[in-house]
């Protein structure tokens, strides 16, 4: 029986007909409607016939969550009287819960990403619709322009509706062909802003995350006990304070159990709301209250993907997690970061949706304004190795031609390209091959399907699937820090994590064929295994539980680590504090040598090594994979171009005081970048840089004859320099006319030039100057006069000579005639002549 009065109750029934005219007209439309509306339940109802009367049409609906794709078939089937599976159903990795008489199908947009790879058509489909996309999840953004692609080439009778809960669409109207946008009105009710910052200072979050490219990474960036103390403060505020359900927002799973434990004794039910709750749990949440208060701690599941209901009062911490990739080191993880003021703004709706409520703030009000305005599309942070691979199998390997409304960085598609070949899912030309094909249905991280399908032919497919479901969601703390003990805990576990990694188990190990391999030992399996998800963290160990990844980062285990003292490890999982060194190993397998040999052959290097290192040309054969010694030995006669390469290296790491320079030497580097700088070609750059870039012109053939640092030492630079002068032109016998090296003033002195600074410098006792009337010039550059004292001591600084002599020298001569009485003073030093000498010695 459809339940009539609360689909009456859903507001966004009046935007239908709307939503309806713009799909006959256009095809496409961007529906926006508010958390709670109804956009992710009515909608689909209507457009698939099952309510309103209209024809019958099957229709997909595109989560990002899995809890919030069952959710929401749950809720759907409920509203026409049935249960999951019947005319509604829903399908996330490794649940299927549909029938023959599905209309309505709720999917995670990972899963749609799959269909769409294997039926470009979507035979059978009238209309998607692609939920939260305000979120702009990376997956939901890859659907969009596949399906786009699909509209305009094959199907484009294809119905297509992004649902937004916040009112910014611009972007996706235009994306679908400047489609219409309806919207929806919500019943908002007014919310009461409480700011309740700590009142101590708390850190901000600690730490980069350099967790393994996973399905549900491990958030890194610590959040400071005293914040979630505080938070879990305000919400025992807020129960005394308010009425009604209270909803706490967290970053993260580790977040709410601490917050939850800090919550004990409260007079009210505790539930934890994220992605891996236990069903029961969600259901729970969502069926709302049996009686009783309750306090709901959830991550941004239920911002706007789920509707809780009950809820009068929200505290939010102000944190979120977003991902971020390292792509030096091939890493990727979720960061603890400050929520957005979008995310804000969605998080304070949900305390207004059934009567007014309140919003209890864990910030001051002044850092609101400072807030990013949006959270930070995944497409600009997150590892693309993933979309790359996507892109790749539809045919397009630079997603240039995927109508995406941020196109992906070029840094990170180069980062994702070099995964992808070294794993062989691509060809040099970037072309998804056979392998790349196969990997990408199996709803796995690039890396971790090169585990399971190459692992499952050296230990067999079964345990290969075992260890990658362990490294897909990672397991939790208590496990260990040992993967392959961390394995034995899950296969006897029964906690909810265990029974998550045997279904897990279950999907993978129907992907791969179990071709023996799988007798041996737990330990070598599972170090094998990771060792091939992640190549790069093969690592050595170097003493006192540190190791050397063969990234080149270095590792340490903790105090009491069983794994302290084994020689290799394959590290699954580290952190790295921020402003230290090296990461701190929270997850790792125990390798060998020939293990290591095996995963990271890609970065195996053997041969003749000359380079500049600790202060000198360091010639050996050696063997290493990545930045990991295997074996050394000195190299005799090195390459003389290898040396060569090495010195120039040196050069360039330490500079050119390597080489002799004699002051001479400098003050003729000084005139020619004079010269440069003021005349241009001929006159060479003899800037740093430019010197170096040209060392075959002047630094030959000395520099091919040098071994070592201490030769280098022996180069005279002066003589080398004089080889850039422009000899072939004749202008380099103008060098001492264009840019002398002394100037002769009217005293008959000559006083050297200083090339330096920005301006030439001529310093000289103002006497040794009487009568000279203009200022002297160098390559027409009047030269700046550093006027001194009989003693040497500066007196006066000028670039106009005439103006001193008429407006300064009145005054200088006021202050130094008594100091210097032996010297001349005249009242007019332009008609006197100049002197170096006193009045008795003239």
């Amino acid at each position: 029986m459809i339940r009539t009065h609360a689909l009456d109750q859903l507001s966004v029934r009046t935007a239908v007909p709307a939503l309806e005219r713009a799909l006959d007209d256009c095809g496409a439309a961007v529906l926006c409607a508010p958390p709670g509306t109804g956009k992710t339940t009515l909608v689909p109802l209507v457009l698939a016939g099952l309510v309103g009367g209209g024809p019958v049409r099957r229709v997909v609906v595109a989560e990002p969550r899995r809890i919030a794709a069952r959710a929401a078939a749950r809720r759907m089937a409920w509203l026409i009287g049935e249960s999951a599976g019947g005319r509604v159903g829903f399908t996330v990795r490794g649940e299927r819960v549909v029938g023959r008489d599905t209309v309505v199908e709720v999917v995670t947009t990972g899963v749609l990403l799959q269909r769409l790879q294997r039926d470009q058509e979507m035979a059978g489909v009238d209309a998607v619709i692609i939920d939260e996309c305000h979120e702009r999840h990376l997956d939901a953004d890859t659907v969009a322009a596949f399906l786009l692609d699909v509209r305009e080439a094959i199907r484009p009778d294809l119905r297509l509706v992004a649902a937004s809960a916040t009112t910014d669409a611009e972007g996706w109207a235009r994306l679908l062909g400047d489609a219409p946008v309806v919207e929806a009105q919500g019943v908002s009710h007014p919310v009461e802003v409480v700011w309740a910052p700590p009142a101590g200072p708390v850190r901000p979050p600690q730490g980069n995350g350099v967790s393994p490219a996973r399905a549900q990474p491990r958030a890194w960036g610590r959040v400071d006990p005293a914040l979630l103390t505080h938070v879990a403060s305000t919400v025992r505020r807020a129960l005394a304070e308010r009425d009604g359900d209270v909803l706490c927002f967290l970053p993260g799973v580790g977040e709410i159990a601490r917050v939850a434990g800090q919550l004990a004794g409260v007079a009210a039910e505790v539930l934890q709301v994220h992605g891996r709750a236990p069903a029961a749990v969600q259901e729970a949440v969502l069926a709302g209250s049996s009686g009783s208060r309750r306090v709901v701690l959830a991550t941004s599941v239920a911002e706007s993907s789920l509707t809780v209901p009950g809820v009068r009062v929200v505290v939010d911490s102000g944190l979120a997690r977003e991902p971020r990739t390292d792509h030096a080191r091939g890493l990727g993880s979720l960061t603890t970061v400050r929520a957005s003021q979008a995310t804000g703004r969605q998080r304070a709706g949900r305390a207004g949706r059934e009567a007014p409520g309140a919003v209890y703030r864990c910030w001051e009000q002044a850092e609101d304004g400072r807030l990013s305005r949006f959270p930070s599309p995944e497409i600009k942070v997150a590892d693309l190795a993933a979309f790359a691979l996507q892109a790749a199998c539809w045919g397009d390997p630079d997603a240039s031609g995927l109508a995406l409304l941020d196109p992906p960085p070029a840094g990170a598609m180069t980062a994702a390209r070099e995964v992808l070949t070294a794993v062989g899912a691509v060809d040099a030309g970037g072309r998804v091959t056979g392998r790349g094909v196969r990997m990408s249905r199996l709803g796995l991280h690039p890396r971790l399907a090169r585990a399971l399908l190459d692992g499952a032919a050296e230990v067999g497919g079964r345990r290969a699937a075992e260890v990658v479901a362990l490294l897909s969601e990672e397991p939790p703390r208590e496990y260990g820090d040992d993967l392959a003990a961390a394995l034995r805990t899950a296969r006897r576990g029964g906690d909810g994590y265990a029974a998550r990694w045997r279904q897990e188990v279950r999907r993978l190990s129907s992907s791969v064929k179990d071709v023996g391999g799988g007798s041996g030992p737990d330990d070598g399996a599972v170090g094998l295994v990771a060792a091939l998800a992640f190549p790069e963290r093969v690592a050595r160990a170097r003493g006192e539980g540190a190791f050397l990844m063969a990234s080149g980062t270095e590792a340490q285990l903790r105090e009491g680590s069983g794994l302290r003292s084994v020689p290799w490890l394959a590290v699954a999982v580290a952190d790295r504090p921020a402003h230290a060194a090296s990461a701190r190993v929270r997850l790792a397998a125990v390798i060998d040598e020939d293990t290591a040999r095996t995963a990271a052959g890609h970065l195996r290097f053997a041969g003749e090594e000359v380079r500049w290192a600790e202060g000198d040309v360091v010639a050996r054969r050696v063997e290493r994979l990545g930045a990991v010694e295997l074996s050394v030995r000195p190299l005799k006669e090195p390459a003389p171009e290898l040396v060569r390469e090495a010195l120039i290296e040196g050069l360039r790491r330490e500079g050119l005081g390597l080489l002799r320079w004699t002051r001479e030497t400098g003050h003729l580097r000084e005139r020619l970048a004079f010269l440069h700088r003021t005349s241009g070609a001929p006159w060479p750059d003899v800037s740093d840089g430019a010197l170096l870039d040209r060392t075959e012109e002047w630094l030959e053939p000395e520099l091919s004859r040098v071994r070592r640092r201490s030769d280098l030492a022996r180069i005279d630079a002066g003589q080398a320099l004089r080889r850039l002068l422009p000899w072939a032109t004749g202008e380099a016998a103008r060098l001492d006319e264009l840019a002398p090296e002394r100037i002769e003033v009217p005293s008959g002195s000559r006083i050297r030039v200083e090339y330096g600074g920005a301006q030439p410098v001529l310093a000289v006792k103002l006497q040794e100057l009487f009568g000279l009337q203009e200022t002297p010039r160098v390559a027409g550059v009047p030269v700046l006069v550093h006027l001194l004292s009989p003693a040497g001591r500066p007196a006066a600084v000028t670039a106009d000579l005439a103006s001193f002599w008429r407006d300064g020298y009145r005054a200088v001569r006021a202050e130094l005639r008594g100091r210097y009485p032996k010297h001349p003073w005249p009242k007019d030093p332009t008609t006197v002549e100049a002197t170096r000498f006193t009045k008795s010695r003239r």
